[in-house]
């Protein structure tokens, strides 16, 4: 089945990419504009988005690899990034 009617792509393409990219590096997050990069295509009018990912989902390689999961778990109750209180020019006293 064609899911990009400006590019060409099918259903089996994007299924071909997404078990090349996972074959070739299991870690890597799989997005759409990787799976065009890896069929040596762009996006055009973004009309088939919807198709593509729900394509993209229906593909069993698809998931998060397990290092990468629950990495924001791990951030409870810090909001800060780890700055240093007052790291704006806007929270600074503008004593000159």
């Amino acid at each position: 089945m064609i899911v990009c009617h400006c590019t060409q792509i099918s259903d089996h393409e994007i299924k071909a990419a997404v078990d090349w990219m996972r074959a070739s590096d299991p870690e890597t997050i799989i997005t759409p504009g990787k799976i065009y990069h890896a069929l040596g295509k762009r996006a055009d009018c973004g009309g088939c988005m919807p198709l593509f990912l729900d394509t993209m989902r229906g593909c069993d390689n698809l998931a998060v690899p397990p290092i990468l999961r629950g990495l924001r778990a791990n951030r409870t109750g810090v909001s800060h990034e780890g700055r240093r209180k007052g790291h704006r020019v806007s929270q600074r006293s503008a004593t000159v």
